[in-house]
């Protein structure tokens, strides 16, 4: 399943797609080298926007929620690259304790943590699950639709205080899946025994998104000087934006000047490019995912006159957590379509390798809005059509394995930063 692309404005993307394609072997030499001197993410998710004249990654998640929708096909790719990441860490690991997302009943998260499961197991380790939600004193087990369950444990700290496992399990190895928008629980801290994997300060109690965005620039930055491309083809603009209330009016000043310097600086490229889009931002907060607190701006004026419902609805995120600082992004819009309805590549990874990926796609959604919201579906992107080998004889354009492999590049940069974010926001650089 390919989407097709709905614009003639392709030439500068085919452009990238070419430049890309020629310098393959400097890239994946690029990428080796780079791995040689920075840990990745154990698992994250990139969301993408390709909107024929670029392609950049508008959100890194590093507590991906939707292995349920990747292919079947992929499965064996996410099993190697999960057995890779495992020994990095652990390599006699024999018990793995993932932690979900607090009081969730959603089936398609709680498919999501059962398809984990089962990649991980299939790599030689017994996993099992322990649950933040305090009301759950002993094992529950949950039904999913497909009539398998899982079932749900209390955490429990070893006698000496250093260890965190289940009633008669020790694991060796904790892998959250739990973004930890809350805050960080006590229950988790001062771990010493074990590998607490991704760390806490990659949850949004800690993790910001200027930062991450920052070291993609960075990253980027580096990467386009050797494929020879303008950055920006690959890179969002944005600007961070603090002391912000939504409610009492505060910082919108600022907000919005953010946001008529970001437009001028996207109206000058769009210049630049011959792209006759009208430019929009969106703004969202520095912290947090799931789609909460976040707008599409086309002018600064926009900021001033919210009405009380777009206030409430930018000023509180997961968990009831309050917004007082943003990032005001480029808005990418997204021209790829699925039988007519919007849709966006999420690309998935597993220690440094793509394991797959799907498409967002939105029927009551234009190009220039966010996805991640009620009433998405997912649709598996063909990866499985060998998206880490590109079709050099193909024209530009044509070819889908041409296209994944592009999506597997931009992704890739986008985890590179975050292993470059973690770097340096570790409260413990001397242990990393």
């Amino acid at each position: 399943m390919v989407p097709h692309l709905v614009t003639a404005l392709n030439g500068p993307l085919l452009d990238l797609e070419k430049k890309i394609l020629q310098a393959t072997p400097s890239i994946e030499r690029w990428f080796r080298l780079e791995w040689q001197e920075h840990t990745p993410p154990f698992y994250c998710s990139v969301d993408l926007r390709n909107s024929g004249f670029k392609l950049a990654p508008v959100d890194t998640n590093l507590f991906p929620g939707g292995f349920n929708n990747l292919s079947t096909e992929m499965l064996p790719l996410a099993v190697q690259a999960a057995m890779a990441a495992i020994e990095k860490y652990c390599p006699d690991a024999k018990n793995l304790l993932l932690i979900p997302e607090s009081h969730t009943r959603n089936s398609f998260y709680l498919q999501n943590l059962a398809r984990q499961m089962q990649i991980f197991r299939q790599t030689g380790l017994n996993v099992r699950l322990g649950t933040l939600d305090e009301e759950i004193k002993e094992p529950t087990p949950i039904e999913l639709p497909d009539g398998t369950q899982l079932v749900l444990e209390p955490l429990e700290r070893s006698a000496n205080g250093r260890r965190l496992g289940l009633k008669n399990f020790d694991p060796c190895t904790v892998l959250l899946n739990n973004d930890l928008s809350a805050g960080i629980p006590s229950i988790l801290e001062n771990i010493h025994e074990q590998t607490l994997l991704p760390p806490l300060h990659a949850g949004w109690a800690v993790r910001r998104k200027s930062n991450h965005f920052a070291a993609y620039d960075d990253v980027v930055k580096k990467f386009a000087k050797m494929v020879d491309v303008d950055p920006w083809m690959l890179n969002p603009f944005f600007a961070k934006c603090s002391d912000i209330n939504f409610h009492e009016n505060t910082g919108e000043d600022q907000l919005a000047a953010s946001v008529d310097t970001i437009l001028a600086k996207m109206r000058k490229k769009y210049k630049e490019y011959g792209i006759k889009e009208k430019p929009f931002v969106i703004v969202k907060a520095d912290a947090g995912t799931y789609g909460m607190g976040v707008m599409t701006v086309r002018d600064a004026s926009e900021v001033k006159d919210l009405n009380r419902k777009q206030r409430n609805k930018m000023s509180v995120i997961k968990d009831g957590q309050e917004v007082h600082n943003v990032i005001v992004q480029e808005g990418v819009p997204t021209f790829e379509q699925i039988n007519d309805s919007v849709a966006e590549p999420v690309v998935y990874m597993m220690d440094r390798y793509v394991v797959g990926g799907f498409y967002r796609v939105h029927e009551d959604r234009g190009v220039d809005e966010n996805l991640n919201a009620p009433g998405m579906h997912f649709v598996p992107l063909a990866f499985a059509q060998q998206h880490a080998v590109p079709d050099m004889q193909a024209k530009p354009g044509t070819a889908a394995p041409n296209r994944f492999y592009m999506y597997g590049v931009v992704a890739r940069l986008a985890l590179l930063a975050a292993s470059l974010e973690l770097e340096k926001t570790d409260p413990n650089p001397e242990v990393y």
